[in-house]
C-alpha cells in the first residue's frame, strides 16, 4: 500500500527507470541477536519502497526507498548531528527514523530482508525528501552507516527531481497512475513552468501536518 504523496511519486518515478517496485517491506531483528532488546525490537519497522531493474548492473539494480515527507524539507546536517548525539533531538529519538542505517542489529535484518526479496545483498539507499537542506555529502561517508550498510550506495531524492523527471519523460499516452496523470494535466495546461515561490512555513503546532511530521 503507497501511504502519502511522497511514496506515490517515488513509485511512478522508479517505474519511469524500468523498476518494479513493492512497498512496506517489514523488518526487525531476529530474537536469538545477542544484542537484542526486547522493549525497542518485539515490533517490526518497514521500509517504503523497494524496487528492482534486472537489467542493471551492481547496486543499481536495487533501489530501497525510505520516505520522510517532512512538509518543513529535510535538514541533512542537523539529522546526522542527532544521530551522532552532537545536537539533541527534543522529540523521539532520531535512531528510531533510521534503524537501518544506524543500529547494527535493525541493519542486519533489513539487509537479510532486501536480500531475501530480490536475491541482491547490497542495493542503492535512498531517503526521499520534500526539501534537501543541509550537507548531504556526509551521509554516504559516514562511518556508522558505512559498516551498517557495507558494499550500498546512499544519498537522497527529492521532490524536485523526481518530479522534474517525470515532467521530462512524460507522453500524451495516459499514464498509468494517478500522480503520472496528474502530471500530464499539469503539463497540459500549462501550470508546471519555473516560477519563485516562498520557502514552506513550519505545520502549525497542534495540526494533523504537525502530527504527521513527527510520526514520519
Amino acid at each position: 500500500m503507497k501511504e502519502d504523496v511522497l511514496e506515490q511519486v517515488v513509485d511512478d518515478y522508479l517505474q519511469f527507470k524500468g523498476y518494479f517496485t513493492t512497498h512496506n517491506v517489514r523488518f526487525r531483528p531476529r530474537i536469538d541477536h545477542p544484542e537484542y532488546v526486547s522493549q525497542q525490537d518485539s515490533v517490526a519497522s518497514d521500509v517504503d519502497v523497494v524496487a528492482c531493474n534486472p537489467n542493471l548492473p551492481g547496486v543499481q539494480r536495487v533501489v530501497v526507498v525510505s520516505c520522510k515527507s517532512w512538509q518543513t524539507g529535510f535538514d541533512a546536517t542537523a539529522k546526522l548531528a542527532e544521530l551522532r548525539g552532537t545536537k539533541k533531538n527534543p522529540k523521539r529519538p532520531t535512531w528510531r527514523h533510521f534503524r537501518e542505517l544506524w543500529v547494527p542489529r535493525w541493519s542486519e535484518a533489513f539487509r537479510a530482508q532486501v536480500e531475501a526479496l530480490t536475491g541482491e545483498p547490497t542495493f542503492s539507499y535512498r531517503i526521499a525528501v520534500t526539501r534537501l537542506k543541509g550537507d548531504a555529502t556526509a551521509w554516504p561517508e559516514e562511518p556508522t552507516i558505512k559498516a551498517n550498510l557495507p558494499g550500498c550506495s546512499v544519498g537522497f531524492l527529492t521532490l524536485e527531481e523526481m518530479w522534474a523527471t517525470m515532467l521530462d519523460e512524460l507522453t500524451t499516452t495516459p499514464a498509468a497512475s494517478e500522480i503520472g496523470r496528474l502530471a500530464q494535466l499539469l503539463k497540459a495546461a500549462g501550470l508546471t513552468a519555473p516560477k519563485v515561490v516562498a520557502p514552506p512555513a513550519a505545520p502549525a503546532p497542534g495540526s494533523d501536518a504537525a502530527a504527521d511530521d513527527e510520526d514520519d
